[in-house]
């Protein structure tokens, strides 16, 4: 399931990848929303590639497949296929499988793998966590980013992703972290500490959005309790740091105010009309204290990420 939060880390593009408005999946444009998650996601590469060497180093300390033996890998919620496409060079020798509920996006990931000259080792499944993964059969690796919160049920979703690996299989979960910064507390418009107001409208947004969901459990958040509940083992967990300084490379600043623009979308109104000006002026191109402009701007943001091994 592809991220659509308007913001944040938990909350950031990855594919998990930003929907902007109290509704389900169902009802986003992936089609508006493609490019947006997609350019999210490439400026987050390099976490992503942080995280499959890490799994390669797992995967050599421990008993089961070696990396070099893997054969198949799933990418859960892949969005438009950019940290599967990492995995597939990460384990050339493996099948790559984007599985995604939104056709629209894993047409953005087959482009891509086939740009990257993947295209015979990568293929796309149309599939929810709880629906339509069965015909999948198993994999040596599963990984899921920013997609199992938007499953009312995430210790169940856990268990289900745990009951497709092979054995000795890597299950690695990536959700929470730490919320992205990209500006000075003080701006020098508008009222200092403008990210933590926002961080504070955003998670009651991500309450509400949790609460809306079908069948939401009311679980601590713990994710490695989630693998040991679904009969893992040998857990482990780390955080990948992010940190682009000023001055932003163009694809980061155009990312950063998409991502402001997508919270006054999803959430302005909620917002104090003082920072709503202050975020509006932010996201101007034409005014001198916009993000367009500013050489402070950057992206500090950090992606923890839980695995565990099948039996």
């Amino acid at each position: 399931m592809s991220n659509p939060h308007p913001a944040g880390n938990r909350h950031h593009a990855g594919h998990g990848h930003h929907a902007g408005h109290d509704q389900d999946a169902t009802q986003v444009d992936w089609e508006v929303l493609g490019p947006h998650l997609e350019r999210g996601a490439e400026v987050h590469t390099p976490v992503y590639e942080q995280a499959a060497v890490w799994l390669r180093e797992l995967l050599t300390a421990a008993d089961g497949p070696d990396p070099d033996a893997v054969r198949r890998v799933f990418d859960i919620g892949s969005g438009p296929g950019v940290a599967g496409c990492v995995l597939a060079l990460a384990f050339p020798e493996a099948e790559v499988v984007a599985v995604d509920p939104a056709e629209a996006l894993l047409d953005r990931a087959r482009e891509r793998a086939a740009r990257l000259g993947l295209g015979d080792r990568f293929h796309t499944h149309v599939a929810e966590v709880h629906d339509g993964l069965d015909a999948l059969g198993g994999a040596d690796v599963i990984w899921s980013s920013r997609a199992l919160h938007h499953i009312g049920d995430q210790r169940g979703a856990v268990a289900t992703l745990a009951g497709h690996l092979r054995p000795g299989g890597l299950l690695a979960i990536a959700e929470g972290g730490l919320t992205p910064r990209f500006l000075p507390r003080d701006l020098g418009i508008g009222r200092p500490g403008l990210q933590s107001r926002l961080d504070a409208v955003g998670e009651e947004w991500f309450t509400r959005m949790r609460a809306a969901l079908p069948d939401t459990a009311q679980d601590i958040e713990d994710w490695p309790a989630f693998l040991a509940d679904a009969g893992l083992c040998t857990p482990c967990t780390r955080s990948f740091l992010l940190d682009l300084p000023a001055p932003l490379p163009d694809a980061a600043r155009d990312y950063v105010v998409a991502t402001l623009v997508r919270i006054i979308e999803g959430y302005g109104d909620q917002l104090d009309p003082e920072d709503l000006t202050t975020l509006t002026r932010l996201t101007d191109p034409h005014d001198a204290a916009g993000l367009a402009r500013r050489p402070d701007a950057f992206l500090l943001s950090v992606q923890t990420v839980h695995t565990a091994r099948a039996q």
